[in-house]
């Protein structure tokens, strides 16, 4: 007889995975589908919305075939975030793409609207920029033929993937989110917890589009019987970012964590206590038992997408693994420093118009130290976020929890804890998204105690500062001077 379970659908950036989770944490069944990256001009990242669907389905039905249906207590959702979806209610046709978090297409906008980027950061906790929701629906609405009309009809809906996803699970009946991911679209106060009509105004992003915003560990629908056979509580949405953090950090004040992913993501919990930083966001964390959580948040734009880019258009390695092998050949990084602007810069610049910079280059540079400057810029990035949440919180982190693919790679590992001069823990379970909307929907559902799910992860390995101070310190501050004189190049 097979054992119960919460499952959670993990809706990433370059695919979808849905994992069963027992009791005691161990993963009883996996599954994980791709889906296609569209590009249509520089800048621009789309995803087809069809096609998050369809593989979310597929992975969800893999599961369920393995645990049983019946097993299933609850259901889960974590997501990426700020991704943007329109569709019309009466066909369930999306009216564009998904306009991905990436996306850059709405820089023009942004410094249209800048005389409102003091009044947004202080009701959102959110810088204006691309990478949030409100100018990706603002762009669909005005650039998107007979959406207005639509609109105007009442025919049109808006949301995050999470959104989306649920929105097609229940057969059309539930439109909602979390406050986790409101918070990220620039039209959400986060201490009034409501989408703001001054914000929608500012934005000209109809009221009535919006998804309904339930608690974090609300029962949001229920899962159509046609999917799997029966009908399953979806209870729990958190935005992904969020989810890590529940999962690797819960409630503990003097920890962060980081993920390292296409993007790189640090979050700190501020408990209930909202906190403001010139330099990062400050956000939700999740609404869970009816209490507020607020996070400080550093958003890196580019991390394993870096490897990504000298694998794919560079061609300097075969797979992104090879980076660690390459980068612990070298005794040092040979004065060599890649700044990887290559979408903009996001924590702690904010500055859309950086580019991406190699220096250092002579003669004498080979691949190895291209990828170990890849690799030591993701610790660099991380570095300056967690300065900034220090000084913002005005407490000292004890403790950096890592999880995401680029976790695996040691010298990355031992070169953070280095640089940021702070004692690295990687978890056992490097995929705490999925477990932490697992762990939103198993507090909702009373599958565990606050005090049982936080038992569940435990460190696999601790990295601790080895290299001189002096020199981690000339290292880094030759890293800033490289900053410098990337910022502002696109005018």
């Amino acid at each position: 007889m097979n054992p119960k379970v919460i499952v959670a659908f993990d809706l990433g950036t370059t695919g979808n995975r849905v994992m069963a989770f027992t009791r005691d944490g161990t993963v009883a069944a996996k599954s994980y589908y791709e889906f296609p990256q569209i590009f249509p001009q520089a800048g621009w990242v789309e995803h087809d919305p069809q096609a998050i669907l369809k593989t979310a389905l597929q992975a969800l039905q893999d599961v369920a075939g393995i645990v049983g249906p019946e097993n299933i207590e609850s259901i889960g959702i974590t997501n990426q975030r700020e991704t943007s979806i329109l569709w019309d209610k009466k066909t369930g046709q999306p009216v564009y793409n998904a306009i991905v978090w990436q996306d850059r297409r709405t820089e023009k906008m942004c410094r249209h609207l800048a005389v409102h980027k003091e009044l947004i950061k202080q009701k959102t906790g959110l810088f204006l920029d691309p990478y949030f929701s409100a100018t990706k629906i603002a762009w669909v609405i005005n650039q998107v033929p007979e959406v207005k009309e639509k609109i105007a009809r009442g025919e049109i809906i808006f949301g995050t993937p999470d959104t989306w996803l649920l929105w097609n699970l229940t057969g059309g009946k539930e439109h909602a989110t979390d406050p986790s991911n409101a918070s990220r679209t620039l039209l959400f106060d986060i201490t009034q917890m409501r989408f703001e009509p001054e914000l929608l105004r500012i934005f000209d992003v109809p009221a009535a589009i919006l998804p309904e915003v339930k608690d974090s560990d609300a029962v949001f629908g229920v899962l159509d019987k046609k999917f799997i056979g029966r009908e399953i509580p979806i209870a729990g949405i958190l935005g992904d970012q969020q989810a890590a953090l529940l999962a690797q950090c819960g409630w503990d004040e003097d920890r962060a964590k980081v993920t390292y992913g296409t993007g790189i993501f640090a979050m700190a919990n501020t408990l209930g206590e909202l906190r403001h930083s010139e330099r990062l966001v400050s956000t939700v964390a999740w609404k869970i038992g009816g209490v507020v959580n607020y996070a400080l948040e550093g958003s890196i734009f580019i991390g394993g997408a870096a490897l990504q880019w000298l694998r794919d258009g560079m061609k300097i390695i075969e797979k992104a693994s090879d980076s660690e092998q390459l980068a612990a050949s070298l005794q040092d990084n040979e004065g060599i420093y890649f700044v990887p602007a290559l979408q903009g810069l996001g924590a702690p610049y904010w500055d859309p118009q950086a580019r991406g910079m190699i220096i250092g280059l002579t003669r004498k540079t080979t691949r190895a130290n291209i990828a170990r400057a890849a690799l030591e810029a993701m610790a660099f990035q991380v570095r300056e976020v967690v300065d900034e949440m220090q000084r913002s919180r005005q407490l000292k982190m004890a403790v950096l929890r890592v999880d995401g693919g680029a976790a695996a790679n040691n010298f990355l590992l031992q070169f953070q804890a280095d640089i940021a001069r702070i004692a690295i823990e990687r978890t056992t379970m490097n995929e705490t998204t999925a477990l932490g909307a697992a762990g939103v929907s198993g507090l909702s559902a009373k599958f565990w105690s606050q005090e049982e799910f936080k038992k569940i992860v435990s460190e696999d390995r601790v990295f601790k500062p080895q290299l001189e101070e002096k020199i981690a310190a000339e290292y880094y501050l030759k890293w800033q001077e490289a900053v410098q004189r990337s910022l502002h190049w696109e005018q």
